[in-house]
Parts: C-alpha cells; structure tokens; sequence
C-alpha cells in the first residue's frame, strides 16, 4: 500500500528545496497511485494546498516554539510541521489525531525519535490554542495570513485597494473549478450538456464564453471517454476570451507565437472550422508533442508546426491577417492552479518585460496591412500589461487599438481591453489587447 502522505511530504520537499513546479511529479505519483487502486485525491491536495499556504503555515509553526531554535530548523523538518498544519487546518474532513498521527509517524520513520517528538509537541500546541493572532500592519497580515509575497500584495493595494486584495487572495487560495471547452466541430453545447448530465456530471454554463462550461467535478470530467475522443478541451474561461477578442475567421492566415501547449492554437483552429492556415511556433519540442497530440485528439487538419525560437523563425514577410502573441510572463492572474508561481525566485522582472517588448515588435512585423495583432498575458502586473501596449503604440504609430467590447462581452473589458479579475470574473486572470496595422 503507497503511503500517500509520504509521497506528498517527498514532492513538496522537492518542490520547494529545488524551487520547481509540481505538476510532473504529480502527474507521476497519480500514475502509480491509481495502478495500485488507490485514490490520489489527497495527494492533490496535501501537495497544492502545503505548497500555496507554506508562508501561512510558516508563521503559525514559528508561534509555537523558541524563535531562534525555529529559525535553524531544517526546511525538511519544517515541511513535516507544514504538513501536519495545513491538515489540521485547512482539511475539515480529516480527524485531528490522524492528522497529528500521521505526520508524526513520517518524521519518526524519516528523522527518528527526536524530531517526531518536536513535530508532535507543535501539532499538538496548535489543537489547544484559541485564535491565531496575526499581525497588525496591513501589508504583513494580507502576506501571513493568506500566504503571499510582500511585494506582491503591495502592488495589489496600490492597483485595487485593500478590500479588493483581500478578495483577489481569498479567491486564488480557493480549490479552482474546471473550465471546459466545447469542440464546436465536434459537437454542441446541448448535446455535451445533456451527455454529461447522463454520466452525473454537473456543469454551469460560463457567462463570459458561450463554448465554455464550468464544473467542480475535475476528476469526473478528466477521466471521462469524451474527452480523450475530442468533444471537449481543457481551457479558463480567460483564455477563450483572448482567442474570441483575436476573432479568428475563415480561411485567414494565423500566426501563434509561444503556441504551445496549445489551448488557443487549437480553439483558434475550431473557431476557424479547419479552415485557413495556423502556423504554431514554440522553441520547446516537449510542449510541441503536447500540442501534436492535442491536435489528433481534436482531429485539426489546418495547423503547421514548429519546433523554434520565435525570434529565429523566417523569413520575416508581412504576410498574415492575424497574430497572436500569448507571451511569456509572471504568471500572477494564474495563482490558483499554479501553487508554486507565487513563490518563485529565479522569475527577472525586467528581462521578462525586455522580452515581451521584443515580441510586440517581432511579431508586428509579420502582418499585413490590415492585419490583427493581439497581445495577452496571464498577469495581473500593468507594467507587462497596459504599459507594454501604450509604449509599443507610442513606437509604431501604424498600429490602432481596438476596443476589446466589440468582440467580447463588456463585462470583460476595461478601457479598450480585455482584463479579467479572478473574484469578479470567476476566471484566472488576464490581459490581453487587440490593435489593427493600418492599411
């Protein structure tokens, strides 16, 4: 029998010791776990939910023992104390004494007989308390308390206030629903809708895209036949609205930038009924086949791929009707489902906007006249989002923006743009900006 919170304990060290995402891990562990006919929920869980609270669950273990011997714990201890926290904290459905029970048996067959001790004298510190205390100032309560980063939640304040934040922390600390994409080519809206309904999966119709429903029933609809035969796909809500603002129509040519995995290559490819051509460029062969098999899945004949650098690919010709440029970012409208991004050190802000400069101005210069490019990113940051935008107009006075509400549902839109906010919208968070090259 695999112990389940053992493997979730060896992850989570992992991720953090090594500063690197989950998901493959996951994604193996699951493998094994379900091989064996055992549920994987729990993994999911321990490891999401430790990973996206560690700074909250830091400052609760550290209330409960000297400081400077806190201080000098080692990171594998503290992880076990994580562990044990966030159960007894966050997992209403698991009695406290396996939660103490379990964790201590971990670090009892990890670490011996003294650390199992010191982790079961916290744990159980924890269960007597009354409330945590957590601190005054605004700026370390919002980081403590819902577990981000200072700089982060100071630039939260300065964009939405303090209420919003709040808000905009409580919803990325929340177990994310499911976005699905109906394959339009495949089948309808009613017809997956009633499919569903017959297999005891519930959905909701999504308000900001009529091809996306949203369920709370992730495991249901992964592990369902229809999706490996191509009705549906994967994809937030947000996303769809990048490629619905895009406005793909048939028979044009389509150029996608930074293409794969391939969630917006692949709706532009139903949206545009197999017609046209999309040429879908990403430097990472892995994503690449990624995309390969999305595209047999979903049975699309009309895109082209390539394995390379945007930057390298050629000849430039300004040839297209329409660009897409989904360009790399921070990440901070995706917090959610990626537990890990809200901790990463090895992200240089300034090279990273260095980099999306360098793709507007690239990528513009595959249009023709009349063309459409869009920009979006996956970030709640303006520096990478409307500033991007206005500096590039500034530079290349061929170029209009165009306002996102003659494409999208206004609701969506903010001064020209497409922006969601993840409590307001029920979406991840993103930006994206559609400009037309004059004629």
């Amino acid at each position: 029998m695999i112990d389940v919170r053992l493997e979730a304990y060896k992850i989570i060290l992992k991720v953090i010791s090594k500063n690197i995402f989950s998901d493959k891990l996951l994604h193996q562990m699951t493998k094994k776990i379900n091989q064996a006919g055992e549920r994987s929920d729990l993994l999911y869980v321990l490891v999401k939910g430790v990973i996206k609270m560690s700074g909250n669950l830091e400052y609760i273990a550290s209330l409960y023992t000297d400081p400077k011997l806190y201080s000098n714990t080692n990171m594998k201890i503290k992880i076990l104390l994580y562990m044990g926290l966030y159960q007894l904290i966050y997992c209403d459905y698991i009695p406290e004494h396996a939660s103490v029970f379990e964790t201590v048996s971990i670090a009892k067959k990890m670490y011996g007989e003294k650390v199992a001790k010191f982790i079961n004298a916290i744990l159980r510190k924890y269960i007597r308390q009354d409330k945590i205390e957590y601190p005054t100032d605004v700026l370390d309560r919002f980081s403590t308390q819902y577990s981000f980063p200072k700089e982060i939640i100071e630039k939260w304040i300065m964009y939405w206030g303090e209420e919003n934040t709040k808000k905009l922390c409580i919803y990325f600390n929340q177990s994310p629903q499911l976005h699905i994409r109906i394959n339009t080519c495949a089948t309808s809206k009613k017809r997956l809708i009633d499919y569903l309904l017959r297999r005891d999966i519930l959905v909701v119709e999504s308000e900001a895209s009529e091809n996306i429903l949203i369920t709370d029933q992730a495991r249901d609809v992964l592990n369902e036949i229809s999706f490996s035969e191509g009705y549906f796909s994967i994809q937030d809500s947000s996303a769809a609205l990048v490629v619905e603002l895009l406005n793909p129509e048939l028979n044009e040519t389509i150029l996608d930038f930074f293409a794969a995995p391939g969630g917006k290559a692949t709706y532009i490819a139903e949206l545009m009924n197999n017609t046209g051509e999309i040429t879908a460029i990403d430097k990472f062969p892995n994503k690449i086949k990624k995309l390969k098999r999305s595209i047999e899945r979903l049975q699309i004949t009309n895109m082209k791929l390539h394995v390379n650098d945007a930057f390298k690919f050629g000849p430039i010709a300004p040839a297209y009707d329409k660009v897409l440029l989904d360009v790399p970012c921070s990440g901070w409208g995706v917090f959610q489902k990626k537990a890990e991004l809200r901790w990463q050190k090895n992200q240089d802000m300034k090279e990273l906007i260095k980099l999306q400069k360098k793709s507007l101005e690239h990528g513009a210069k595959f249009l023709r006249p009349g063309g459409i490019l869009v920009y979006s990113t996956c970030t709640l940051n303006k520096e990478e989002n409307e500033k991007q935008i206005e500096n590039f107009l500034t530079r290349n006075p061929d170029f209009t923006l165009e306002s996102a509400k003659l494409f999208i549902p206004k609701e969506y839109t903010e001064d020209r743009y497409l922006k969601t906010l993840p409590f307001k919208h029920n979406s991840d968070g993103a930006f994206a900006a559609r400009m037309k090259k004059k004629i």
